[in-house]
């Protein structure tokens, strides 16, 4: 699976945020809610448009951006 298949920036939509293609569903809700505990499942019914491959995007997404920065402890 390719993150790029399903997550987009626009600066027309969201503020340019990275959100799920066809949608105003940004990663950053997504991987928030998962944070606080929230299920795929949840997330699934709260939102019609997401699947869950939409939520394994949102993962690869953060993997990828958080790989190109330089971590600083």
């Amino acid at each position: 699976m390719r993150w790029q298949e399903f997550i987009e920036e626009n600066p027309d939509v969201m503020a340019g945020k990275p959100v799920f293609k066809g949608t105003r569903i940004t990663v950053e809700h997504v991987l928030t809610e998962l944070g606080r505990g929230m299920s795929e499942e949840e997330l699934l019914r709260g939102h019609a448009h997401l699947t869950p491959q939409h939520i394994r995007a949102a993962i690869l997404y953060a993997a990828a951006v958080l790989g190109a920065q330089e971590v600083i402890t």
